[in-house]
This record gives C-alpha cells, structure tokens and sequence, in this order.
C-alpha cells in the first residue's frame, strides 16, 4: 500500500465531500427561495444527481478496481444496464426497509422514496462504480476482512456511515420540540449525509493510521 494511493482516495473522497457542500449552497443562486430545509425535496434530488455524477466521473477518471481484459462494447452495455436495474432494486429495498421501520405507507410516499434515493447514492452507488453488479464481491467485501484494497475499505466506512447517520437521525422525529427539521425525512436525510462526510473524511485516516496492518491478498 504506498502513500499516494491513499492521498488519491483521500482527494477522491474530499471531492465527493465537496459535491455534498456545493449541493447545499450553490442552488441558492440560481432557484429562488432553495434551502436544505424550505425545500427540502428539491434539496435530496440535486444531491442525490451531484453525487452520483461526481462519484461515476471519479471511478472513470481513478479506475481503482479496473480489469486488465478487454470488455466489448455489447459487454460494457449490459454492464451499464445491470447497474441501472441494481440501483432501482436498491431504491426499492431501502423505500420497503424505511417503511417497515416505522415511516408512512401511504402518506409522504415522495419523500420517503427520495430519501432511499439519496442512501442508494450514498451505499449501492458506491458498490456499483467500485464493484460493478456482482453480489458476490458485495458479499465480500462487507465480511469480515473481505476488503482486497483500500478503495473497499472506504466503500466498508463510507456505507456504514451513512446507514448509521440515517439510523440516528430518526431519533429525533418522535420528540415534541417542533423543530422545522423534525420533519420527516429531513432529519434522517441529515444524518445520513452528515455519516457519509464523516465516512468520507475517517476512510482515509483510518487506512493511514493503520497501514502497517492492513495487508490485502488477493482472492
């Protein structure tokens, strides 16, 4: 493991970071009346396509996991497709998960459905630049000692903190303060996006602290 392999992930995630922030301030300028919370809808699309777009640019540009074979082109489409069924099977799991874990059936249907959007980008997005629809690496990785580089060992963080950060911004909803972000699902929309950078920025100092010990095999 060399330094400037984790100084690109280190860049590559600041990056990512950085979309988040600039999918917060930047549509002030050109929509009237956007705010996080005022419109928060608009809010998770804009982030959900700005990270998206940034995470699929950087796995082109870095190509951390690339294959030495040659793909044809009818192989690199179907691959394509294969992630776009993924990544709509995934909005669909987390909308069922969200659900069962207490948010509106019926009711707030937009907005639940938006907010799995938004973990999807943050998780199963990741999975798919990095991994590509292969379930059984997805399966490898988030083993125990499953990661075979560090670009999954950040995939390992990132993911887990974003699920996390989500996990506990519900917590806040039930309580009587009468806050604007109490309300569903800008709380837990805030958590996840808040575990994500902190995913972001722990990766790659968690890999750098702990290099010495961390040896990846090849399986």
């Amino acid at each position: 493991m060399s330094g400037a392999e984790v100084g690109r992930l280190l860049a590559a995630n600041l990056l990512r970071a950085l979309a988040v922030v600039l999918a917060a301030l930047a549509p002030a300028f050109l929509l009237d009346g956007f705010s996080v919370l005022g419109t928060h809808l608009t809010w998770l699309c804009v982030c959900s396509v700005c990270v998206a777009a940034l995470n699929i640019i950087l796995h082109l540009v870095l190509k951390p996991n690339q294959s030495p074979k040659r793909r044809s082109f009818a192989h690199k489409i179907s691959r394509f497709l294969k992630c776009c069924i993924y990544f709509f099977m995934s909005c669909i799991l987390f909308h069922a998960i969200i659900v069962l874990y207490g948010a509106p059936l019926i009711e707030l249907v937009t907005e639940t459905f938006l907010f799995a959007v938004l973990l999807s980008t943050y998780t199963t997005l990741q999975c798919l630049c990095l991994l590509g629809p292969n379930i059984q690496a997805w399966i490898r990785v988030f083993s125990k000692n499953g990661a075979m580089s560090i670009w999954e060992s950040s995939l390992q963080i990132t993911s887990m903190c974003s699920i996390l950060g989500a996990w506990l911004g519900a917590f806040p909803i039930p309580l009587d303060w009468d806050r604007p972000w109490q309300v569903w699902p800008i709380s837990c929309s805030l958590g996840a996006t808040f575990g994500y950078m902190a995913g972001l920025i722990i990766a790659p100092l968690w890999i750098h602290w702990n290099r010495k010990q961390l040896t990846y095999k090849s399986r």
